[in-house]
């Protein structure tokens, strides 16, 4: 039986895994529209704005709703010359430390000082209709708080698995030991 600090971190982990898992399949949609954007462009000399925006939409929502994801199966970029070598406990502490130092406040951060920009799009229903393009931009750009809301989400879950294996009650590896 799992202890609670690992229940309370699976169960946060499930929205980052959700959310990573349904935004993957928009990498298959942006292939699809690139590819009809260049045949009628190129095959039929016919093109609309929207339709090429909505590749960019497709984009930064697999970057920013994403991010979470990639966070939670450690496949963002470490340099880990000293890290590899380090024991489970004192990854943990690193990861802690670096979790609470680092990706909580910057999170924080981003949503502080990303609401209102957020806001005042919302408020104005921003779109792009004016030069052809997608209607409600202010559904795309409320992606810059829902990243950072998912990565403090994936960062809580984090200090919880590794807060388990410092105090040693975690019952087995983490993603990165997994794959070792």
């Amino acid at each position: 039986m799992a202890h609670p600090l690992e229940t309370g971190a699976r169960a946060l982990e499930t929205l980052a895994e959700a959310v990573g898992r349904l935004v993957a399949w928009l990498t298959v949609a942006m292939v699809l529209v690139m590819f009809a954007v260049v045949v009628m462009r190129y095959a039929f000399d016919f093109g609309r704005i929207w339709i090429q925006e909505s590749v960019t939409w497709m984009h930064a929502a697999v970057f920013m709703l994403g991010a979470a994801y990639t966070l939670r199966h450690e496949g963002h970029v470490r340099v880990d010359i000293f890290y590899r070598r380090f024991s489970p406990r004192t990854r943990a502490w690193v990861d802690l430390l670096g979790t609470l130092v680092l990706l909580l406040p910057v999170t924080l951060y981003l949503l502080w000082t990303g609401w209102d920009y957020v806001a005042d799009s919302w408020a104005m229903r921003e779109g792009s209709l004016q030069t052809g393009g997608l209607p409600a931009v202010y559904l795309l750009k409320s992606a810059l708080l829902a990243m950072p809301a998912l990565l403090l989400i994936q960062g809580l879950a984090m200090l919880l698995l590794r807060l388990a294996t410092i105090l040693g009650v975690s019952a087995g590896p983490g993603p990165m030991e997994r794959h070792r």
